[in-house]
């Protein structure tokens, strides 16, 4: 089972609420990112909440890349 220490990815603001409230959360809340990143994630991507981040295409993309890079 996977787990995430949500005080390192998540903005200090966000690190008490539910996960269902932090899905729904401007990227904003997501640690490192700034207002205007997701004001940009938007512009390019349609990118309003950490769900749709997750669910982005590019992001699958990505990390499907990634995962087989290391699995060699």
């Amino acid at each position: 089972m996977a787990s995430v220490d949500l005080n390192k990815v998540l903005d200090k603001a966000w690190a008490d609420k539910s996960l269902s409230e932090v899905l729904a959360a401007p990227v904003g809340a997501l640690k490192g990112v700034s207002d205007r990143d997701g004001e940009l994630l938007q512009e390019a991507f349609g990118v309003k909440t950490v769900a749709d981040l997750a669910e982005l295409k590019y992001v699958r993309w990505a990390q499907a890349l990634a995962a087989l890079a290391a699995a060699k």
